[in-house]
Protein backbone atom coordinates (compact mmCIF):
# COMPACT_ATOMS: atom_id res chain seq x y z
CA UNK A 1 0.00 0.00 0.00
CA UNK A 2 1.70 3.10 -0.86
CA UNK A 3 -0.32 6.72 0.64
CA UNK A 4 0.46 10.14 -1.14
CA UNK A 5 -0.80 13.33 0.55
CA UNK A 6 -2.42 15.60 -2.51
CA UNK A 7 -2.63 18.68 0.01
CA UNK A 8 -3.71 19.57 3.16
CA UNK A 9 -6.78 17.35 3.28
CA UNK A 10 -7.13 15.27 0.70
CA UNK A 11 -4.97 11.95 0.63
CA UNK A 12 -4.21 9.14 -2.42
CA UNK A 13 -4.06 5.53 -1.20
CA UNK A 14 -2.76 3.31 -3.90
CA UNK A 15 -3.37 -0.68 -3.12
CA UNK A 16 -2.45 -3.52 -5.20
CA UNK A 17 -4.12 -6.68 -5.58
CA UNK A 18 -1.63 -7.85 -3.47
CA UNK A 19 -2.29 -5.82 -0.69
CA UNK A 20 -6.33 -6.94 -0.96
CA UNK A 21 -5.61 -10.51 -1.21
CA UNK A 22 -3.19 -10.76 1.87
CA UNK A 23 -6.29 -8.46 3.91
CA UNK A 24 -8.63 -11.73 2.86
CA UNK A 25 -10.37 -9.43 0.66
CA UNK A 26 -11.01 -9.24 -3.38
CA UNK A 27 -11.91 -6.15 -5.68
CA UNK A 28 -15.41 -7.56 -5.55
CA UNK A 29 -15.61 -6.67 -1.81
CA UNK A 30 -15.71 -3.29 -2.90
CA UNK A 31 -19.25 -3.19 -3.83
CA UNK A 32 -20.12 -5.35 -0.64
CA UNK A 33 -20.72 -3.78 2.99
CA UNK A 34 -18.52 -6.16 4.54
CA UNK A 35 -16.86 -5.96 7.68
CA UNK A 36 -13.22 -7.11 6.30
CA UNK A 37 -14.02 -4.24 3.83
CA UNK A 38 -14.38 -1.30 6.90
CA UNK A 39 -11.50 -2.85 8.86
CA UNK A 40 -9.33 -2.30 6.10
CA UNK A 41 -10.88 1.15 5.48
CA UNK A 42 -10.01 1.73 9.41
CA UNK A 43 -6.71 0.80 9.22
CA UNK A 44 -6.00 3.34 6.09
CA UNK A 45 -7.18 6.17 7.70
CA UNK A 46 -5.19 5.36 11.02
CA UNK A 47 -1.81 4.93 9.01
CA UNK A 48 -2.53 8.04 6.96
CA UNK A 49 -2.98 9.53 10.37
CA UNK A 50 0.10 8.29 11.89
CA UNK A 51 1.95 9.21 8.26
CA UNK A 52 0.93 12.71 7.95
CA UNK A 53 -0.03 13.81 11.15
CA UNK A 54 -3.43 14.88 10.57
CA UNK A 55 -6.63 13.61 12.29
CA UNK A 56 -9.04 12.04 10.97
CA UNK A 57 -12.82 12.83 12.32
CA UNK A 58 -15.70 14.10 11.18
CA UNK A 59 -17.01 13.22 7.86
CA UNK A 60 -14.99 12.05 4.72
CA UNK A 61 -15.71 11.54 1.13
CA UNK A 62 -13.85 8.59 -0.76
CA UNK A 63 -13.44 8.15 -4.26
CA UNK A 64 -12.27 4.50 -5.05
CA UNK A 65 -10.99 4.23 -8.89
CA UNK A 66 -11.01 0.07 -9.72
CA UNK A 67 -8.27 -0.37 -12.08
CA UNK A 68 -8.57 -3.54 -14.05
CA UNK A 69 -5.27 -5.98 -12.74
CA UNK A 70 -3.75 -3.27 -11.17
CA UNK A 71 -5.27 -2.79 -7.77
CA UNK A 72 -7.38 0.54 -6.75
CA UNK A 73 -6.67 3.82 -5.86
CA UNK A 74 -8.74 5.50 -3.30
CA UNK A 75 -8.67 8.74 -2.64
CA UNK A 76 -9.83 10.27 0.87
CA UNK A 77 -11.19 13.62 0.94
CA UNK A 78 -11.53 14.64 4.87
CA UNK A 79 -14.36 17.57 4.82
CA UNK A 80 -14.03 20.99 7.26
CA UNK A 81 -16.89 21.33 9.52
CA UNK A 82 -17.59 23.77 12.35
CA UNK A 83 -18.28 22.84 15.92
CA UNK A 84 -21.68 22.04 15.46
CA UNK A 85 -21.89 19.46 12.98
CA UNK A 86 -19.65 16.70 14.75
CA UNK A 87 -23.04 14.87 14.76
CA UNK A 88 -21.93 13.75 11.58
CA UNK A 89 -18.96 12.11 12.37
CA UNK A 90 -18.88 8.49 10.79
CA UNK A 91 -20.50 9.61 7.60
CA UNK A 92 -19.20 8.29 4.24
CA UNK A 93 -19.99 9.01 0.74
CA UNK A 94 -18.54 6.75 -1.68
CA UNK A 95 -18.23 6.84 -4.78
CA UNK A 96 -16.78 3.58 -7.33
CA UNK A 97 -15.65 4.26 -10.72
CA UNK A 98 -14.77 1.02 -12.62
CA UNK A 99 -12.50 1.01 -15.42
CA UNK A 100 -12.47 -1.16 -18.27
CA UNK A 101 -9.76 -2.80 -19.73
CA UNK A 102 -7.69 -0.22 -21.12
CA UNK A 103 -3.91 0.56 -19.29
CA UNK A 104 -2.99 3.76 -17.79
CA UNK A 105 0.11 5.28 -16.63
CA UNK A 106 1.36 8.49 -15.71
CA UNK A 107 5.67 9.09 -15.58
CA UNK A 108 7.14 12.09 -14.31
CA UNK A 109 10.10 12.65 -17.22
CA UNK A 110 9.78 11.80 -20.82
CA UNK A 111 13.37 9.91 -20.26
CA UNK A 112 11.33 7.53 -18.57
CA UNK A 113 8.77 7.27 -21.37
CA UNK A 114 11.41 6.52 -23.30
CA UNK A 115 13.15 3.68 -21.16
CA UNK A 116 9.53 2.12 -21.05
CA UNK A 117 9.34 2.38 -24.88
CA UNK A 118 12.43 0.32 -24.95
CA UNK A 119 11.05 -2.00 -22.83
CA UNK A 120 8.06 -2.76 -24.42
CA UNK A 121 9.20 -2.91 -27.80
CA UNK A 122 11.56 -5.76 -26.50
CA UNK A 123 8.22 -7.84 -25.77
CA UNK A 124 6.71 -6.46 -29.40
CA UNK A 125 4.36 -4.04 -27.96
CA UNK A 126 4.42 -1.25 -30.45
CA UNK A 127 1.12 0.52 -30.20
CA UNK A 128 -0.41 2.81 -27.73
CA UNK A 129 -1.07 6.64 -27.67
CA UNK A 130 1.06 8.94 -25.35
CA UNK A 131 -0.51 12.74 -24.10
CA UNK A 132 1.11 15.07 -21.16
CA UNK A 133 -1.45 16.60 -18.79
CA UNK A 134 -0.28 18.86 -15.72
CA UNK A 135 3.68 18.49 -16.27
CA UNK A 136 3.13 14.26 -16.59
CA UNK A 137 3.40 11.91 -19.56
CA UNK A 138 0.45 9.96 -19.99
CA UNK A 139 1.11 6.58 -21.52
CA UNK A 140 -2.73 4.65 -22.69
CA UNK A 141 -2.93 1.05 -24.08
CA UNK A 142 -5.93 0.07 -24.84
CA UNK A 143 -5.53 -2.77 -27.42
CA UNK A 144 -3.54 -5.21 -25.82
CA UNK A 145 -3.67 -8.93 -24.86
CA UNK A 146 -5.88 -9.54 -22.07
CA UNK A 147 -3.99 -12.24 -20.59
CA UNK A 148 -1.23 -10.65 -20.39
CA UNK A 149 -2.37 -7.93 -18.94
CA UNK A 150 -0.54 -8.39 -15.33
CA UNK A 151 2.78 -8.91 -17.16
CA UNK A 152 2.13 -5.42 -18.88
CA UNK A 153 0.88 -3.40 -15.58
CA UNK A 154 4.18 -5.11 -13.55
CA UNK A 155 6.22 -4.15 -16.60
CA UNK A 156 4.89 -0.70 -16.31
CA UNK A 157 4.79 -0.05 -12.69
CA UNK A 158 8.56 -0.03 -13.26
CA UNK A 159 8.60 3.02 -14.72
CA UNK A 160 5.62 5.39 -13.65
CA UNK A 161 2.30 4.90 -11.39
CA UNK A 162 -1.28 3.77 -12.54
CA UNK A 163 -3.40 7.13 -12.93
CA UNK A 164 -6.00 8.05 -11.58
CA UNK A 165 -6.75 10.90 -14.27
CA UNK A 166 -9.29 9.47 -16.96
CA UNK A 167 -8.40 8.52 -20.73
CA UNK A 168 -11.59 10.90 -21.21
CA UNK A 169 -9.83 13.71 -19.26
CA UNK A 170 -6.83 13.57 -21.26
CA UNK A 171 -8.11 13.35 -24.56
CA UNK A 172 -10.22 16.62 -23.76
CA UNK A 173 -8.03 18.44 -21.60
CA UNK A 174 -4.60 17.05 -22.63
CA UNK A 175 -2.13 17.18 -24.88
CA UNK A 176 -1.93 13.95 -27.50
CA UNK A 177 1.26 13.77 -28.44
CA UNK A 178 1.54 9.99 -30.26
CA UNK A 179 -1.65 8.71 -31.17
CA UNK A 180 -1.96 4.59 -31.64
CA UNK A 181 1.67 3.81 -32.45
CA UNK A 182 3.69 5.65 -29.61
CA UNK A 183 6.05 2.70 -28.62
CA UNK A 184 7.12 2.22 -32.82
CA UNK A 185 7.55 6.14 -33.02
CA UNK A 186 9.23 6.59 -29.71
CA UNK A 187 11.65 3.95 -30.92
CA UNK A 188 12.20 5.07 -34.59
CA UNK A 189 13.06 8.70 -32.76
CA UNK A 190 15.13 7.96 -30.00
CA UNK A 191 16.78 4.16 -30.54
Amino acid sequence: MRLERLNYNKIKFFLTLDDLTERGLTKDDIWKDSLKWHQLFHEMLEEASEEFGVEIHGSVAVEIFSMQAQGMIMIVTMEEQEDDENFQDGLIEMQVIMEGEDILFEMDEFETVIQMAKRLANINITQGSLYSFNDQYYFHLANHNPAEINKLVALLTEYGNPSIVSIHMLKEYGNEIIKNKAIEVLIKHFQ
